[in-house]
């Protein structure tokens, strides 16, 4: 199963490596080597020794028997024109391109790499060069760029076989060692259908060789344990790293340039985030702080070049007090695992593309990073957005740090903007220790984006600046601190059924993996692949499948997750405490027999009471082998209610402090937030009563199923309305509960 695996922190995001705005964005990357393809042949301009024998050895997508790229048809052509010449001349003269010929032709060809027949005639009157002598140049750069691009994929691809052949063996350890130390209980779930060792192992290798057949079938015929040589990204914090003393890796920059714009930057954000008005102007009406546009531009004199008229600019700032330490507040922003799990909800793909500059020890002072990111909504409806840029750690004194964020394409004049959808300006957070074990974060946001489709439903939250701004990422940042001070304290009273500290740490766990899973199946990115479905009732739905074949956190086989979003004409928090309310779960889970739930355990992990791991069980015969697992979450922005049926003697083995990662789940559960519209009173009046608020909330249910066992099973018809069915039932029953029924 790609998505699952995809999760887990030690396997590879391999969507990343595929995905077209990698490859798109190298074109413009490698731009400043055109100087290495100058010299030509007068009258024989492509060398039959260089380029050709690298094209030749290396199979683009559109190569094979069946059909031939230009660039293969061109190649060709001008071999044979070459072999005609050739025959002729007993002495070959070589010819040197200027640079301002070079100059002239590097700026056709960003705006036509595919130059017709009237412009290159055109280009080579204006630059004294004939028109064979211009084909042949604009032939040699697509070679060269799709040549550069092909080795640093060939790279990555590798990078994935060795990866996918270090989890094989991981995998054979941990299910040699899969019975808890403790208590010598098997955490392996009882429904999975790989009853031996060997079948598991057959079916892993089988996995792998699918995977590794599928890359060699992309990328053409590559020998084995052989790949390209001259690619300098690396794919995590310990490969390929650069240089201290010069970089010229992904970006094709000196590290003296790159140091002087992010120095430029940093004094940027500290200003943006220290200055008050008339910088930053307080709204009354909406609660937050407004950037004032024309003095940042008098401030600051950005370079407004490529702000289109299909961009926007979002601007935000909060600021906020955290439950953590600052060494350790920093390791987190400079972990990509770590910066992961801070923000589940909000990221749903991040890696560490290439290493900078390391900084100076353990302390991750002066760090530059290339990143790559793609932030999400809990929803498919919304798009993601996905970004490219440098993290720059910075301390500037004993007290504070700067985690400054920048786009690349500000570092680099050749790369072209177009290609970016999303791009930061200076970004990222001043961090200030408190000396009580808090910080205090200042926390700024400012994007420009390219204008994307978004549902009218979602068009106000994500155009006020709420959906991805700073308020967003501040309150996220605040409640995941929380839950890992709750997570560490050791003066919290135990109950009769979770007797020990070690058994409450394995439950709060639990609770946190259930809800980093529910985030990362449920939102729009490249891992899912959304099919649309509309109800009788008139709501759309979005179903997806992926098949888990070796993840012991999920039943293994074929899962089906069903994701429907709407508004309701009801109050964020009164929506909130209705669905995590477990007395009233009958009102609207179809799944649970007409009988009340009883609370088994309930450990807090913020000081919002809202903020739990909860386990049900009801006094049902009928379900006498299940618990549901449910955790919830509440903050400024957003809450999640996350469910999930346990089967008993995994949970029991937990709740004594065994290992959780193994006990399989599967979550479904509902995300909330507030409709984005400004709330304003219905009456003024002294009455508390009286004193009701406009707005509604925006509810994403979503709920899984594993629809079969077997890890080669493909969804069925009945299995996809069964899921559909249960997610349109369950809003029903959620509006009939409210009282706010269509109609």
């Amino acid at each position: 199963m790609h998505q699952s695996s995809m999760n887990n922190n030690n396997t590879p995001v391999k969507d990343f490596f595929a995905s077209p705005a990698l490859s798109l964005s190298l074109a413009g990357v490698f731009r400043n080597n055109a100087a290495a393809v100058v010299d030509v042949e007068e009258g024989d301009e492509v060398s039959k020794g260089g380029c050709q024998r690298e094209q030749a050895a290396i199979s683009g997508e559109n190569s094979g028997p069946a059909g031939r790229s230009d660039e293969d048809k061109e190649s060709n052509e001008s071999q044979e024109e070459n072999r005609e010449v050739g025959n002729n001349r007993k002495r070959k003269k070589y010819h040197r391109h200027t640079a301002e010929q070079i100059r002239e032709m590097e700026a056709l060809f960003k705006e036509s790499p595919h130059p017709d027949e009237k412009q290159r005639q055109q280009l080579s009157n204006q630059l004294g060069l004939s028109a064979r002598q211009v084909k042949f140049w604009f032939q040699n750069r697509r070679t060269q760029i799709k040549a550069v691009q092909e080795r640093h994929e060939n790279s990555l691809r590798k990078s994935e076989i060795e990866k996918l052949q270090e989890e094989n063996r991981t995998m054979r350890e941990k299910i040699r060692k899969g019975c808890c130390p403790n208590c010598s209980y098997t955490t392996l779930s009882n429904a999975t259908t790989i009853t031996t060792e060997e079948e598991q192992h057959c079916i892993e290798n089988a996995r792998l060789k699918a995977e590794i057949k599928r890359l060699r079938q992309i990328l053409g015929s590559i020998p084995n344990g052989n790949t390209a040589p001259g690619s300098s990204c690396s794919t995590g914090a310990d490969e390929n790293k650069s240089s201290l003393d010069s970089y010229s890796g992904f970006l094709g920059l000196e590290k003296s340039r790159i140091l002087e714009i992010v120095n430029v930057a940093l004094e940027e954000l500290t200003k943006m985030a220290t200055a008050q008005d008339p910088l930053w102007v307080w709204s009354v009406e909406t609660g937050r702080e407004i950037l004032n546009y024309d003095e940042y531009v008098q401030e600051f004199s950005p370079d407004m070049s490529r702000n289109g008229c299909v961009r926007n600019i979002e601007a935000s700032r909060e600021t906020g007090i955290v439950f953590f330490d600052m060494p350790r507040l920093v390791q987190a922003f400079m972990d990509v695992h770590q910066w992961k799990e801070l923000f589940p909800c909000l990221i749903s793909k991040a890696v560490i593309v290439d290493i900078i500059s390391k900084g100076l020890g353990e302390s991750k002072d002066g760090t530059i990073q290339l990143m790559f990111a793609e932030i999400q909504m809990l929803t498919p409806l919304v798009p993601t957005r996905e970004i490219y840029f440098v993290r720059y750690c910075k301390k500037l004194c004993p007290t504070r740090w700067a985690i400054l964020d920048i786009s690349i394409d500000k570092l680099e004049e050749n790369i072209d903007a177009s290609l970016m959808k999303c791009r930061k300006w200076p970004s990222g957070c001043i961090i200030e220790d408190q000396d009580t074990g808090h910080c205090k974060v200042i926390w700024v946001e400012h994007m420009e984006c390219q204008k994307t489709v978004v549902p009218t439903l979602y068009h106000p939250v994500v155009t006020n600046g709420l959906a991805f701004g700073a308020r967003h990422w501040m309150a996220t940042l605040s409640l995941q601190c929380e839950r890992s001070v709750f997570f560490m304290a050791t003066n919290v009273p135990t109950r009769d059924w979770v007797s020990t500290l070690a058994g409450r740490k394995s439950i709060l766990k639990l609770g946190q993996r259930m809800t980093s899973c529910f985030c990362q199946n449920i939102g729009a990115s490249g891992h899912h692949k959304w099919t649309k479905v509309s109800t009788k009732g008139g709501e759309e739905i979005r179903f997806t499948s992926r098949k888990n074949i070796n993840d012991p956190g999920e039943p293994l086989g074929l899962i089906i997750c069903s994701v429907l979003s709407t508004w309701l004409p009801v109050p964020a928090t009164s929506l909130f405490n209705f669905l995590r309310d477990g007395s009233r779960r009958i009102e609207w889970d179809i799944m649970l027999t007409p009988s009340p739930t009883q609370t088994m355990v309930n450990l807090a992990k913020g000081q919002d009471r809202g903020n739990s791991v909860t386990i049900y069980t009801t006094t049902s015969s009928e379900r006498t082998n299940l618990w549901v697992l449910q955790d919830c979450s509440t903050n400024s922005y957003e809450s999640m209610v996350v469910l999930s049926p346990v089967e008993i003697d995994g949970t029991q083995s937990v709740m004594n402090g065994c290992d959780s990662s193994r006990l399989a789940i599967l979550p479904s559960g509902f995300s909330i937030l507030p409709d984005g519209l400004e709330t304003r009173p219905l009456v003024i009046t002294s009455r508390p009563q009286e004193r009701t608020m406009e707005g509604g909330s925006l509810l994403t249910v979503a709920f899984q199923i594993l629809a079969d066992a077997s890890p080669v099973a493909r969804p069925t018809t009945d299995s996809v309305e069964t899921i559909n069915t249960l997610v349109s039932c369950v809003l029903q029953n959620i509006k009939k509960a409210l009282q706010c029924e269509d109609g």
